[in-house]
């Protein structure tokens, strides 16, 4: 069964892994809205963390890369940084767990630490989640506020994009992995404990009802002098 869920965790983990990459690329972080009776929108506008693309009426979608970091909102300059984390957070843990799985020869036969070693990737995993989940809310709640704020133009309004409901699914990917890692290492500890325990059991078991698993101490030579005085 442990197995099972190792193998699980680390295909979780690699998709969790190609979903931050995908999430980082892609440009569609905030799309341009829909706003007034105008149906028929000539230009449709992505800004993403390295890029923005644009596309008027019947011609091809150009992309360009930003030119500073300093032209970027708060938000999507701290998004651009998480992420990056959040890619090597990933990466570090889907290497990590896989040293920490049964079948690998990463610490020999040595089951502790390769439970140590199966945990700590649980937890770079948890983080990696968070990384994710902050930029993407951080991101969807400015584009949601601007969007109900009287004080901001309508051409400067901004929809949410496909990348967040990608982070989103991304972050529950990773938790659900972190989740399984952990829920695999605390087996493997209660396990360890039985192990450990059972001879203590069978040996106390072997004594007999009724005496006591304390040896009796001797009195000692100052005693018996007062005794025999």
């Amino acid at each position: 069964m442990r197995g099972k869920l190792e193998i699980l965790a680390l295909v979780l983990g690699f998709i969790g892994l190609a979903g931050t990459i995908a999430i980082t690329a892609m440009p569609m972080w905030r799309v341009s809205a829909f706003i007034g009776a105008n149906l028929i929108v000539m230009e449709e506008l992505w800004e993403g963390l390295w890029m923005n693309c644009w596309r008027q009426a019947d011609i091809r979608m150009q992309c360009k890369v930003y030119d500073s970091l300093l032209i970027l909102s708060p938000e999507l300059q701290a998004a651009r940084g998480l992420m990056c984390v959040s890619i090597i957070l990933a990466a570090i843990s889907l290497f990590v767990t896989g040293c920490g799985t049964r079948r690998s020869n990463f610490v020999g036969d040595n089951t502790k630490c390769k439970a140590i070693t199966l945990a700590i990737g649980g937890c770079l995993f948890l983080l990696s989640c968070l990384t994710t989940l902050i930029p993407v809310c951080w991101v969807a709640h400015t584009v949601i506020h601007n969007f109900y704020n009287p004080q901001v133009e309508d051409a400067r309004k901004r929809e949410l994009g496909s990348a967040l409901y990608v982070g989103w699914a991304t972050s529950g990917v990773l938790l659900i992995t972190a989740i399984i890692i952990l829920f695999s290492y605390c087996k493997h500890r209660s396990k360890e404990e039985e192990a450990y325990a059972a001879p203590y059991l069978t040996e106390l078991g072997d004594v007999p009802e009724g005496s006591s698993i304390y040896r009796d101490k001797a009195p000692s030579s100052f005693h018996k002098h007062h005794e025999y005085v």
